[in-house]
């Protein structure tokens, strides 16, 4: 089914692949009929065209990108025009559109999500955007239908920014990369490595793109077989399959931890954009007739499953019926993890939705960038046609992706096919993948086919004793689960016809309702504030000396952006950073806050000028064994703050809030055997906190412990490669060693000034 190379390889004429070793250029010339070099040929891949025309550094192993476009939902666009604000904004220099797909519901705080709702609208008429009100799209089906090209470069702050299929090397970040899109500045990367996604064959009937996707993350994301590097799909395989099929693969790129994806296009991808009313967008992508990837992951469609990604991971992957054939030992498997990821913290059980012999689920949700598109709601009703879903506990909800495909699926009846089941359908909304609508019962298990299953990701509370979970399948699979009232069912046991039907799209649906400025902007427009959005809190530059106390331990193999700061219920605070801040690791570690915010006093006495062993008196010990060591530390040379340890945090979101809510709480770093995303070390960085690391197995310090890191400032503004923290204990001061990684100069200077705000900031 997927299988993965242990070396590089070349792609000749698209087609047949060479892997790398002693008689690979033999072999190449004999099939090219010339010598061509390794660095020649990677310079053949599609993903190497794209960023090369968008790079500004003239020097292709250290990229600047500058994007074409820009895109940002209701929880992340407040925060990026604050910050932009801040920094002297006067026009969005790019197309940049602002989609209302999180905050949608408008349930939780009163009038406060409608507030970042008309700051949005404001905003663009004022700066020369595009507004997208709640309801109409989910961010990622608008990029799509309206925005994607071919060769085009789109920069988003939602994680799943994925329109590779279409052509288009698109990439989430947290929002302070496209800050600097909107001030003229660069994405700073290095040339990422590319890999090859060599598809071959046909999916059976049943199979549908989240098999596909969830085959192939199980298949690297425990490897690291792409973290932060360009996937990029070719071979005969693609062919087979239609727009939606690799529109609903692309998008799930981004739960293998890769940089981004790209496709070879073809007629197919011509008519996406011919039925948008875009076929000049349309170009056509394919690698040189010789092109080299650093690993390549042969995928054999034909023998693709319908899969399940049972709790807590996307990559925690079964065939459905490699699971119904073991169920006692694999339910036993993700209890026993549940246990890691929960901290024991509540009762978890799944052995209980097994009745005499088989697994019953009790919700089922199709939504979002994922699920929600066309073709899989199309599959989906004719699954359930004549079918019913019964009027016992199990629910069915259905999320087309925007009011096009919902219009379509009324003219074409497939939404009069769904409701006759008994299942309800709901408006563009990415509620389900985060955490917002849809909470299924306590010890509920709800199947999806969104983008994610996190713990709590499904909305439930774990500090209020509530836990259900989520896992992850295909709109077919879900379909045929069911029309069998919850018991879990392959869309391979579905014996009647799937149909093929036409889209057409309706543009006068968006043109009627979307606000599109044209790029125009007009500076008298006055922006609508509300209650609940504040300003950025004043942060300072990097100390010479820094005082840490750790206020967090986490050892689990991977903390996700969810635990960092939870989704979900804290929606309605994404635009109020000291609000949000109070959720931060609260589902993870409640004691954090409070024990952050003790630290930070210290810091804000020094900002004040004031004595911080006055308002902290445990602090004087910790000085006195300092002074011992380090007599000139003091004060107007010294910092305090917090910091975290976790093995492997940042997987999931681009939010940056992830990163802000712990500078405003007064962290000054994050300590870590790696980071689990670019995104989240990116985060960190822009809002001026060290991405410090220590090798694996090595803890110099446990939670509560105070730490000293003397002349970092220095440190960083000299590039030490390697420097020297000091744990403070009853005996003394111990020594250990921490690294930064690589930084360019832009990242070390915001740093030094303390975030990208104070690196950017345009005072009155």
């Amino acid at each position: 089914m997927i299988t993965l190379s242990k070396s590089g390889a070349y792609l000749v004429n698209g087609t047949e692949l060479i892997f790398d070793g002693p008689d690979a250029q033999a072999a190449l010339a004999a099939k090219t009929g010339r010598t061509v070099t390794k660095e020649e040929a990677a310079k053949n891949t599609i993903a190497y065209g794209i960023l090369e025309s968008h790079n500004t550094s003239g020097n292709m192993d250290k990229l600047k990108i500058k994007f074409d476009k820009l895109t940002s939902h209701d929880i992340t666009f407040v925060g990026i025009i604050q910050t932009a604000r801040a920094s002297g904004l006067t026009k969005f220099p790019i197309p940049y559109v602002l989609t209302n797909c999180h905050n949608s519901l408008c349930a939780v705080g009163g009038t406060i999500n409608e507030d970042d709702h008309m700051f949005g609208l404001t905003c663009a008429k004022k700066y020369g955007g595009v507004y997208v009100p709640p309801h109409q799209a989910v961010i990622h089906q608008f990029a799509r239908e309206m925005m994607a090209g071919g060769g085009r470069m789109i920069l988003g702050s939602d994680s799943h920014t994925r329109y590779g299929a279409l052509g288009t090397m698109a990439m989430g970040e947290g929002g302070p990369e496209l800050v600097k899109q909107l001030l003229n500045q660069t994405y700073d990367i290095n040339m990422p490595g590319v890999v090859c996604v060599y598809l071959s064959g046909k999916p059976e009937k049943g199979v549908g793109p989240q098999d596909v996707a969830l085959a192939i993350i199980g298949a690297v994301f425990g490897n690291g077989y792409v973290k932060n590097k360009v996937m990029e799909f070719v071979g005969p395989g693609v062919a087979s399959l239609s727009a939606d099929f690799r529109i609903g693969i692309d998008v799930m790129t981004t739960e293998t931890t890769c940089l981004s994806s790209i496709w070879q296009t073809d007629d197919e991808i011509k008519d996406f954009y011919e039925i948008h009313g875009r076929s000049e967008e349309y170009k056509e992508l394919a690698p040189g007739a010789a092109a080299y990837y650093d690993g390549v992951i042969e995928v054999d469609l034909s023998k693709v499953k319908p899969m399940i990604a049972m709790p807590f991971h996307p990559s925690n992957t079964y065939t459905i019926e490699e699971l119904n054939a073991n169920l006692t030992d694999i339910l036993a498997d993700v209890e026993k993890r549940a246990a890691v990821s929960l901290d024991n913290a509540v009762p978890y059980s799944l052995k209980d939705k097994v009745r005499n012999g088989k697994f019953y689920v009790d919700q089922g949700i199709i939504a979002g960038c994922a699920g929600g598109g066309f073709e899989n709601i199309c599959a989906a009703a004719d699954i359930l046609k004549g079918n019913y879903i019964g009027s016992d506990g199990f629910t069915l909800s259905v999320y087309p992706a925007s009011m096009p495909v919902y219009m379509e699926l009324i003219k074409n009846g497939c939404a009069a096919t769904i409701l006759e089941t008994g299942a309800v359908m709901k408006t563009a909304f990415c509620g389900p993948c985060f955490g917002a609508g849809d909470t299924p019962a306590n010890n509920a298990f709800s199947i999806r086919h969104s983008t994610r299953n996190f713990p709590n990701r499904e909305g439930s509370k774990l500090q209020s004793g509530q836990i259900s979970s989520v896992a992850l399948m295909d709109a077919r699979s879900i379909a045929a689960t069911a029309a069998n009232k919850g018991l879990l069912t392959p869309a391979t046991d579905f014996d009647g016809p799937i149909g093929k039907y036409k889209y057409h799209f309706d543009e006068n649906i968006y043109k009627n309702r979307v606000f599109d400025s044209h790029g125009v902007a007009d500076p008298d427009v006055e922006i609508h504030f509300g209650p609940n959005i504040k300003d950025w809190p004043a942060m300072c530059a990097l100390p010479d000396n820094l005082v840490l106390r750790v206020v967090s331990e986490i050892h689990d193999p991977v903390t996700t952006t969810d635990e960092l700061i939870p989704s979900g219920e804290t929606s309605s605070y994404r635009s109020n950073p000291l609000g949000l801040a109070e959720f931060t690791l609260s589902r993870k570690d409640p004691a954090y806050v409070g024990l952050a915010k003790d630290i930070q006093k210290a810091q804000q006495a020094v900002m004040e000028n004031k004595c911080p062993v006055e308002v902290k008196p445990e602090l004087k010990g910790v000085m006195d064994a300092i002074h011992a060591q380090f007599p000139d530390a003091g004060k107007g040379n010294i910092g305090f703050g917090s910091t975290i340890f976790a093995v492997k945090p940042g997987d999931g979101s681009a939010r940056e809030q992830a990163a802000s809510c712990q500078k405003v709480l007064g962290g000054w770093a994050n300590i870590a055997n790696e980071y689990a995303t670019k995104r989240y070390r990116s985060n960190l960085i822009n809002w001026g906190m060290l991405p410090f690391l220590i090798p694996e197995g090595e803890l110099p310090f446990q939670n509560l412990d105070y730490l000293f890191f003397p002349g970092i400032r220095q440190a960083v503004e000299n590039k030490a490669s390697e420097m020297k923290g000091y744990t403070v204990t009853e005996n003394g001061l111990k020594e250990f060693r921490v690294t930064l990684g690589e930084l360019t100069d832009e990242e070390r200077q915001i740093i030094l000034k303390g975030c990208l705000i104070n690196y950017n900031r345009v005072d009155a």
